[in-house]
């Protein structure tokens, strides 16, 4: 099928429920077998050692940190990269993961000490290199396997060793780099990680190419690969932009299919093992901002597509955002659970995007589980821009963040406030959700481009969500950094190839904004402070079986001690940062984010070191603790020798990556 302003809620104690049934195969509950914890994604434990009642005593059982000693030694002036993303998985009491460089590691799970490192070479190349999200375990009759991408590479290492494993690929490993001769091909990136199911292992990635805001429209498609375990043999591709002949080809007008690419899904791919299924959340085309010359829907960008991990073929997909002119990709790993709708099971995925919606289907077939109704949105003024003229709304949930942005949006703490926000936003078009991109007027008064809200980093993001199987509840987790300007420039650039390119004013304060190159700060804002109101950073607890939120909560202090904000005493306003969350049987645990993470603003007041659990019921606090840093990667709990433990990555701009391990004493 193609195409088939939250109000923030006062603690409201509901307990509805609905007895789960995950269809994922079943796993030991001591460990966590993937790195979102099973295939589904769901983030869920239903470990309970640790609980409402004893969470008070956890404190940190062991630490260890993610750089390599020997690679550093080996190359003099490396620094390893503080923004560590992998969540490790558990099998048999063994921890695997990759550290700061991205070589995989296994652990004990007990101490946290080293069993194996995955060699490197001799080249200084090898020195470099960040984590992905996380590696995945096979374990077939060739042996047990670890697979990991670092770099343009697929790696098979022997699960009890870390040896390259000789009979896959070449000397244990694959090159990802795309083959297919295309425009921009580049050079292979990936920050996901493998995903194994049966004997197969997906890959996708991206080229790091044109992208986003650039002034070139050609990129190579990033397709959707699937290799044989066993061998490393290319099994499938899947087109991400469908070829002459292929569903989809005619949704890119004038030809536009042989240059457009850059939408790859550089987020957490998951599975339903039973169907034989992997969901995969593609991304925006490239140069998101202006699409004047790929007119139509553009398939299968911003579509979460259903493929059959045998053959690589087509299922079903969905299309969240037609013809993207935000950046709006989706974004979180899409989730798999049971919910009761109307008396009704459903086997369901819930797929967020940057623009606050949580889209839930059903994921055998990709049919709505409410209605999504296609409804016309604000046309372009751009010239030779076509946008599409309706967008898919879902009817359930509510977005779970602020959407468009208007005056009854600005920060309004003290009048003063207020005036300094008019004063800024005045200079712009302001509009609802899906108001496209403008052309700066080069009149004394005229707007000088569209305020975007959420901007193009999102409300939500590969953070986002975590799903109770026991509640039926989704957990979203979002940022509002404050909207961005979207204004179309015409280009005298005699090396690009679009007529048009985004530029991204980001003023600090409320000054005539100036023709300055982008800034790296995708938002605007008063002396630092965005221009709306808060919270910034929230929890959105979501009863699925219902479609309605449940609780909304604000996730740490936020810019309170702003000297513009400190005398205010205002409560919680929330960190607009990136932590991921954790579910167990009683609770909610999740961090504050840290400046480690790209796309976040990075100045103080957007990040933080508490850990916490809060009560998953009714969103209520019931512990805190400072971490060494702020957390840069999902948490993750198992049990080793009846003793539960919950580990989290953290690491700062000023703080080297490390691993950290929580426990009851």
């Amino acid at each position: 099928m193609a195409h088939a302003k939250p109000v923030l809620a006062v603690l409201a104690l509901c307990a509805a429920a609905a007895a789960p049934v995950v269809s994922q195969a079943p796993q030991p509950q001591s460990e966590w077998r993937y790195y979102g914890g099973n295939k589904g994604f769901t983030r869920y434990s239903a470990l309970d050692q640790i609980n409402r009642d004893n969470v008070r005593s956890l404190r940190i059982a062991w630490r260890r940190p993610a750089a390599n000693d020997k690679l550093i030694a080996a190359f003099p002036g490396t620094r390893p990269n503080s923004y560590l993303r992998a969540t490790p998985i558990i099998i048999d009491g063994v921890l695997y993961t990759q550290d700061a460089h991205g070589l995989v590691i296994a652990l004990d799970g007990e101490t946290g000490r080293t069993i194996w490192e995955q060699p490197f070479g001799s080249a200084r190349e090898d020195a470099s290199g960040a984590s992905t999200r996380g590696v995945d375990y096979w374990r077939g009759g060739a042996g047990n396997r670890i697979f990991a991408i670092r770099g343009e590479y697929l790696y098979a290492l022997d699960a009890a060793t870390g040896v390259p494993v000789q009979t896959f690929g070449t000397q244990g490993r694959i090159l990802l780099r795309f083959a297919d001769p295309q425009p921009l091909a580049g050079r292979f990136n990936d920050s996901t990680g493998p995903l194994v199911l049966g004997n197969v292992v997906v890959v996708t990635g991206n080229t790091g190419g044109a992208g986003d805001g650039g002034n070139t429209k050609e990129a190579a498609p990033e397709d959707v690969r699937g290799f044989d375990a066993e061998t490393g043999r290319l099994l499938w591709t899947f087109h991400v932009v469908p070829q002459p002949g292929e569903f989809g080809n005619d949704t890119w007008g004038n030809g536009s299919w042989k240059i457009a690419g850059d939408l790859g899904a550089w987020n957490p791919m998951t599975a339903d093992e039973e169907l034989g299924y992997v969901y995969i959340p593609l991304t925006s085309p490239t140069a998101a901002w202006y699409g004047g010359w790929r007119p139509g829907d553009n398939l299968f960008a911003n579509s979460l597509v259903a493929l059959d991990v045998k053959t690589g073929k087509r299922v079903w997909h969905f299309q969240t955002v037609h013809h993207d002119l935000w950046d709006w990709d989706n974004i979180g790993p899409p989730m798999l659970g049971e919910i009761t709708v109307d008396g009704k099971r459903i086997r369901a995925v819930m797929q967020a995007n940057k623009a606050a919606f949580l889209y839930v289907l059903d994921r055998t077939n990709g049919r709505p589980v409410w209605p999504i109704e296609e409804r016309p949105v604000p046309q372009s003024t751009v010239p030779g821009e076509q946008s599409s003229p309706t967008q898919p709304f879902p009817t359930k949930p509510p977005a779970f963040d602020l959407q468009g942005i208007s005056d009854n949006d600005l920060i309004d703490y003290t009048p003063a406030l207020k005036q300094r926000a008019r004063t800024i936003a005045n200079q712009y078009v302001m509009g609802p959700v899906f108001s496209p991109p403008s052309v700066p007027s080069d009149q004394t008064n005229g707007k000088k481009g569209t305020l975007v809200q959420p901007g193009a980093w999102g409300s939500a993001n590969w953070n986002t969500g975590a799903f109770d199987p026991e509640t039926g509840f989704y957990y979203a987790i979002s940022q509002t950094l404050g909207p961005a300007n979207r204004a179309a420039w015409k280009q005298t650039d005699p090396r690009a190839t679009m007529e048009y390119a985004d530029f991204v004013p980001a003023p600090a304060s409320d000054q005539p904004v100036s023709q300055a190159p982008p800034s790296t700060v995708d938002a605007i804002s008063i002396d630092g402070l965005p221009i709306i109101k808060g919270p910034y950073g929230r929890i959105t607890a979501i009863d699925l079986n219902r479609g309605v939120h449940v609780w909304t909560r604000a996730n740490g202090d936020g810019p309170r001690s702003h000297p513009l904000l400190k005398d205010l005493k205002l409560p919680p306003l929330g960190y607009p940062n990136r932590p991921a969350p954790l579910v167990t049987k009683t609770l909610l645990f999740l961090g504050e984010g840290s400046d480690a993470i790209s796309g976040t603003a990075g100045a103080d007041w957007t990040w933080g070191t508490k850990f916490r659990a809060y009560d998953k019921a009714t969103g209520r606090v019931i512990w805190e603790m400072d971490l060494p840093s702020g957390t840069t990667a999902g948490p993750m709990t198992y049990v080793v020798k009846g003793k539960q433990y919950i580990v989290v990555a953290v690491g700062a701009r000023n703080h080297p990556s490390e691993y950290v391990a929580l426990a009851l004493p």
